[in-house]
């Protein structure tokens, strides 16, 4: 599921600033809400840098308190560099195809930045998937965690087949894997992963939490990048 703030974050954008909130603030710098409207309509290139700047406000404020959590991977779902100084963090789910898609971008950010830890929390939200997802625990469990994930995005759909095939091309042991997802502490580890995710406010995956700033949606190698750069820089 694609879905990015940038277009709701414009909308809250323009509601803010022609509403009474937004004219109150105009009108203090000495603009009326016609010279408001004018200046914006002359000068349209700002709304999506306006956009930006209150999207990033607004993912600051919805990580206040939980990045430390968002950041603590279950105990072997993560790769990369495991002391690395920039941390990011994917919300995926193995029937997303945008997530599928989104494979070769993180394994080439891995490649290209030796200093990037990446920590994946497991989020089904497609029917189906929390069977991979609970499998893909368990792989984690015998630290086989990055052989399954990456096997399982290559087998389209998460059935009972393609999850059993990618487990086998992981060298998963099936009894212990089995016994663990259906665990009470696997099931915990997705409900915790649902509700980080409601408390930053995604609704689709990917979603993504870089250097504390959380995106949404398959947003691609370039911006991914720029945002491993900017925490790095922070």
């Amino acid at each position: 599921m694609q879905i990015s703030f940038r277009s709701l974050a414009l909308t809250a954008l323009i509601s803010l600033i022609f509403g009474f909130s937004g004219a109150a603030m105009w009108s203090y710098s000495g603009l009326g809400d016609g010279q408001t409207r004018a200046y914006l309509l002359d000068n349209p290139d700002l709304l999506p840098e306006m956009a930006e700047r209150y999207q990033q406000q607004q993912g600051v404020e919805r990580m206040a308190g939980i990045e430390q959590r968002v950041q603590t991977p279950f105990p072997g779902a993560e790769f990369g560099n495991p002391e690395g100084s920039v941390t990011m963090v994917e919300f995926t789910d193995y029937a997303c195809g945008y997530c599928r898609a989104s494979q070769e971008h993180v394994a080439q950010l891995v490649r290209d930045n030796p200093d990037l830890r990446v920590v994946i929390r497991e989020w089904p939200i497609f029917e189906g998937s929390d069977k991979a997802a609970l499998v893909a625990l368990a792989a984690a469990k015998q630290g086989r965690y990055r052989a399954f994930h990456d096997a399982m995005f290559t087998k389209g759909s998460p059935t009972d087949a393609a999850i059993a095939a990618a487990a086998k091309e992981a060298g998963l042991d099936m009894e212990q894997a089995g016994e663990f997802a259906v665990s009470a502490e696997a099931r915990a580890e997705l409900a915790s992963n649902t509700d980080l995710a409601r408390e930053i406010g995604f609704s689709g995956t990917p979603s993504w939490v870089i250097g504390g700033q959380p995106f949404e949606g398959a947003i691609g190698l370039e911006a991914l990048q720029q945002a491993i750069d900017a925490a790095r820089d922070r």
